[in-house]
């Protein structure tokens, strides 16, 4: 919120100014109140493998995150280059295979990925769309800096957090927003809707669309019976969906009905027991037969997996240099493959000064941060590492950018990132929702801020460029602020 001099960013005076002029004890009463309607709803998350804490809130912080529209548009410029090569990339290691050919990413990262699925090589999807919903993980060191964190092109969740965070927003400091113009996210379950539909893999008038959920043991499971009610289409699962002939069909009170287009949010393990793990119970048998058959729609595609990859993340630049003839736009976190012996080293000899992470992994778990980790942590960490190198990668602390954060003591800054979220159609309509998810790490000094690790949400505004002028000068020890 503030400049190197102490000043307040211009963006953030009116923000700096309701702080100063608020009482500590109604905003506690907001967040309260904000507390009370996310439990009325039901937004909750589960925590596996944690006794007694199975159904958790996210904590949700009242101050919201501001970015302007000209910071905004020079980031999203980037996030659809980004989500373009991403597309470009599946469908060539799923065919062709050129930029293996050309030796600019090893083959055994590839070939050799577990998301890798051989089921899907030279398998026509439809409209050539592989990522249909994106999630990418951004991080700002600077005015003018950003980086990607990694991709999540999967299952990427969170987006439902983002949507009831705005309107938790709306309710409870409207005065906020008569002094911003700030730019909607309420349309994304119509973007979304628009942009499934225009993948409907067959012209037969209006498409069918279903959301398939694992079921209400899921962590997620909140959010996806809130998307299939916000886009009004059914919320299914495995046992629902009969596939005959090469054909879906969902189990309805009034027989069976075609569906055209499915929103999965299981992953490809599981998805059918037929061709991959015999052992799911959650997905459909046949599903992918009728998959290959062009016959069903699955956003987003089987196989994304290897783009989630964070070995393949590192070879982003080149991915995006190859296929579009473009530098990249969003630089990506400088990164050390531990799989190359010099690497390695190097990692082995600074893991007091670096993160390291699975490559295959999620949610802050299977990670070292260096620097808040114990010697014997990091020892445990090495002998885990010179085991098997090619499952991490490391990266630097970056000095990422905070946000005020309320909390019971007063008003202090915490480490963010932000989900936006990218949403790919046919004909080339690629939409991204102005903002997306702001994570928080509430712990002082943590730069983890994955929900299932502690971190809260924020509401993310994009605002219009305009005139601050007007604002007096303030100083970062103001009031509240």
């Amino acid at each position: 919120m503030t400049l190197a001099d102490g000043s307040i960013r211009a963006v953030y005076g009116k923000i700096a100014r309701w702080l100063a002029g608020t009482p500590a004890e109604l905003l506690a009463s907001r967040r309260s109140q904000a507390e009370l309607l996310f439990r009325r709803i039901g937004i909750t998350f589960s925590v596996y493998g944690v006794k007694d804490a199975s159904e958790r809130l996210i904590p949700f912080d009242i101050i919201p995150r501001i970015m302007l529209r000209s910071e905004w548009a020079s980031l999203e410029a980037g996030l659809l280059q980004r989500v373009k090569a991403l597309n470009l990339f599946l469908a060539d290691v799923y065919s062709g295979q050129e930029i293996i050919k050309a030796g600019r990413i090893p083959a055994e990262l590839v070939l050799g990925n577990p998301q890798f699925r051989p089921e899907m090589v030279g398998v026509k999807v439809p409209h050539d769309i592989f990522v249909h919903i994106a999630g990418i993980d951004v991080v700002r060191t600077g005015e003018d800096d950003f980086y990607v964190l990694e991709d999540n092109v999967r299952t990427p969740s969170g987006v439902s957090y983002m949507l009831e965070n705005r309107e938790v927003m709306m309710r409870l400091a409207p005065d906020l927003f008569a002094e911003h113009r700030v730019a909607p996210v309420e349309n994304y379950p119509d973007a979304l809707l628009a942009s499934l539909r225009s993948v409907a893999p067959a012209a037969r008038g209006e498409p069918t669309i279903a959301v398939l959920t694992p079921g209400r043991y899921n962590s997620a499971y909140y959010e996806h019976s809130f998307l299939a009610d916000k886009l009004g289409v059914e919320l299914v699962e495995g046992r629902d969906l009969v596939v005959e002939d090469d054909v879906v069909y969902m189990r309805t009170t009034q027989g069976p009905k075609r569906v055209d287009v499915i929103y999965r949010r299981i992953d490809d393990d599981f998805l059918d027991p037929a061709a991959f793990r015999p052992d799911s119970v959650i997905g459909a048998k046949g599903l992918m037969r009728a998959y290959q058959a062009g016959n069903v729609t699955l956003a987003n595609a089987v196989g994304t997996g290897v783009a989630d990859d964070k070995a393949i993340y590192t070879y982003m630049p080149e991915i995006i240099e190859f296929y579009l003839g473009e530098k990249a736009l969003l630089k990506n976190v400088p990164t050390w493959r531990c799989r190359e012996p010099e690497a390695l080293r190097y990692v082995l000899d600074h893991l007091a000064d670096l993160v390291v992470k699975e490559v295959g992994g999620s949610g802050g778990y299977g990670m070292l941060v260096g620097p808040h980790a114990t010697k014997a942590e990091r020892q445990d960490f090495a002998a885990k590492l010179a085991r098997d190198p090619a499952h991490f990668i490391a990266q630097p602390t970056l000095a990422l950018s905070t946000c005020p954060t309320f909390f019971d003591a007063g008003v202090a800054p915490r480490h963010v990132d932000l989900r936006p979220f990218v949403l790919t159609g046919a004909n080339g309509v690629v939409r991204v929702v102005p903002g997306g998810l702001t994570r928080v790490a509430l712990i002082e000094n943590s730069l983890v801020v994955n929900s299932s690790q502690g971190g809260g949400t924020k509401d993310t505004w994009i605002v219009e460029d305009r005139t601050f002028d007007e604002l007096a000068p303030l100083q970062s020890g103001t009031g509240a602020a």
